[in-house]
């Protein structure tokens, strides 16, 4: 089983990065989640040769879920540990520039449903089990309230 710790910090250059996730946020102050076999998740992916993470989470976005990104931010990464190793999940915040119809995820074949969520109830979504998740959330949504300019807030939760 692994172990996750939260870290604010830059990753340290001994340790892998794995994978780049990001929060993204709608102008109203809603979270967008992606659907997969009935569970909800974050958006994003495996870093590529000569990608930066805000490229990285930008073409998952797109790819994913026909999203465009941007002001994204670095929050900090998820220590993980497994198996005798030790690598990094990095994880930003990011504006939703504008959301596109649904398409295939040339990756794997699938159409991911897509929903957009209240922040005080994301974390029923994502269901997380460990604290290092749940601490990242809350600083993830801190950190847009005190990065981002928000409309008003939306007290509706739909598919898209």
């Amino acid at each position: 089983m692994a172990n996750y710790t939260w870290n604010n910090d830059l990753v340290p250059s001994t340790i892998k990065v794995k994978q780049v996730y990001g929060i993204a946020f709608t102008n109203d102050f809603r979270i967008l989640l992606r659907i997969e076999d009935n569970k909800y998740k974050l958006t994003g992916g495996k870093p590529e040769v000569n990608e930066d993470y805000e490229q990285t989470l930008k073409r998952e976005y797109i790819e994913e879920l026909n999203v465009e990104l941007e002001d994204c931010y670095y929050l900090g990464y998820l220590l993980v540990e497994e198996n005798n190793e030790s690598y990094a999940q990095v994880r930003m915040i990011a504006k939703i520039k504008s959301i596109n119809d649904k398409h295939i995820d040339p990756a794997n074949g699938k159409i991911y449903d897509r929903k957009l969520v209240l922040p005080d109830r994301v974390k029923k979504y994502l269901n997380y089990q460990d604290k290092a998740g749940n601490i990242m959330l809350d600083e993830g949504i801190n950190l847009a309230k005190n990065t981002y300019e928000f409309n008003e807030n939306s007290l509706k939760e739909e598919l898209i």
